[in-house]
């Protein structure tokens, strides 16, 4: 176990981040992960960082602030807050996330403090994010365990049965054996995802349109100049890293006026520390204008009402049916790994990589080239064993790039 828990902390930051000698790190985790942060810390050391800075986080304590706390707080952030995060981001420090929670934390909790917290983050920590989003600097998302979370998942078992099977399913997802061999492995997967990449990009869609059973009939339009990415990014210094380990995906931006029709969600999404099932949207020019949920759906407004850009598109992502993530049959509660196990889209902000030139945009420009911008960015899950989506070219030509929920190109 000690072994593989040293491969996956040297794989983040080897090939996760690509740290560089002399950089400073950034690693946000739970408390209850503090021995894995640790060993991410001591491979990041290991490798010539500079300094590792933490920023730790609590389930109970979280909850417990959102229950409790005056209700004031809730329209702040402290200086400290932005000093640290705002600093950091402002001199492109690397940055690990170690995702991990109780997926119902917040179950309860009022959605109004949610939203507003959300809002006042969104507006004071605005240069954090859009470092980050941009690609200004490293940053990668991983996961291991914790109880609660590891009983959702496996909720017939004991914990300690629970926690063993988690570890097992992510240790699988992110491809360590504990033989030293996983970031060789990930060289090779990555390779793979960039072939079609290549080939989508070639392709030049001006439209996907979906359609499957559950009754998403959705058409989504491609920007001018659009770019597909994979699973490696790149800064504008030339430092590659993977921003989601493990990562299935092939992702694009739509154009943010360009989605029409009905799509329905495959998986329950967690946003929030709440549960969200049996949802879907009616979008018209890009524009969610109806949403019902089955379960959660205060929640699920919340989230596309954080601000005017959260009820338009930001993403949309292809990830075959046949996957190895899918093909664990795990229904994780957490999003690093349910999107990478399904198709999906994103209401929300989109990633300026995904268009020509949108490193060096400005907001306004991105807007001129059909990205949008919000301060949220939620990705939810479409992929079915019968999904189908069809490209069209500028030309008229129809193309089948998806059929009975797999790649056809």
């Amino acid at each position: 176990m000690e072994r593989k828990l040293n491969e996956y902390a040297k794989l983040l930051i080897e090939v996760g981040l690509s740290l560089r000698k002399g950089q400073t790190l950034m690693i946000q985790s739970p408390v209850e992960c503090a021995h894995f942060a640790r060993l991410c810390a001591s491979a990041a050391y290991d490798a010539g960082c500079r300094e590792v800075v933490m920023s730790w986080s609590d389930d109970f304590l979280g909850r417990e602030r959102y229950l409790r706390a005056a209700d004031e707080v809730f329209d702040e952030v402290p200086e400290w807050r932005k000093r640290f995060f705002n600093g950091y981001a402002a001199e492109g420090v690397p940055r690990l996330v170690i995702d991990a929670t109780d997926p119902e934390t917040l179950k309860g909790v009022d959605t109004d403090r949610i939203l507003r917290a959300q809002r006042a983050a969104g507006k004071e920590l605005e240069p954090y994010y859009h470092a980050y989003m941009n690609n200004d600097a490293p940053w990668c998302i991983a996961s291991v365990p914790i109880p609660s979370w590891a009983k959702k998942v496996f909720p017939d078992d004991g914990e300690e049965a629970a926690m063993r099977k988690l570890w097992d399913a992510i240790f699988a997802a992110v491809r360590i054996t504990g033989d030293g061999t996983a970031a060789e492995k990930w060289r090779r997967h990555l390779a793979t995802l960039e072939a079609r990449r290549d080939k989508l990009n070639e392709l030049r869609f001006k439209s996907l349109r979906y359609a499957n059973s559950l009754g998403t009939d959705l058409t989504v339009e491609l920007p001018e100049g659009h770019l597909w990415s994979s699973g490696r990014s790149v800064t504008p210094k030339g430092q590659a890293f993977v921003a989601n380990m493990p990562t299935e995906e092939i992702f694009t931006a739509p154009h943010r006026l360009g989605v029409n029709g009905a799509v329905y969600a495959a998986l329950p999404l967690v946003d929030n520390g709440n549960i969200i099932d049996g949802f879907h949207f009616i979008i018209k020019d890009g524009k969610i204008v109806e949403a019902r949920a089955d379960k959660g759906e205060e929640f699920l407004k919340a989230a596309y009402t954080v601000d005017e850009g959260a009820s338009y598109f930001g993403e949309v992502a292809l990830v075959p049916y046949d996957s190895p993530i899918s093909n664990q049959g795990i229904l994780y509660y957490n999003t690093l790994f349910d999107e990478n196990a399904r198709c999906h889209l994103a209401f929300g902000e989109a990633y300026p990589e995904c268009i020509e030139g949108g490193a060096g945009m400005t907001r306004e420009e991105l807007r001129e080239h059909g990205l949008n911008w919000s301060i949220n960015h939620v990705d939810f899950m479409v992929g079915t064993a019968d999904l189908s989506i069809v490209g069209t070219t500028h030309d008229g030509k129809e193309i089948p790039v998806f059929v009975d929920g797999n790649f056809a190109i």
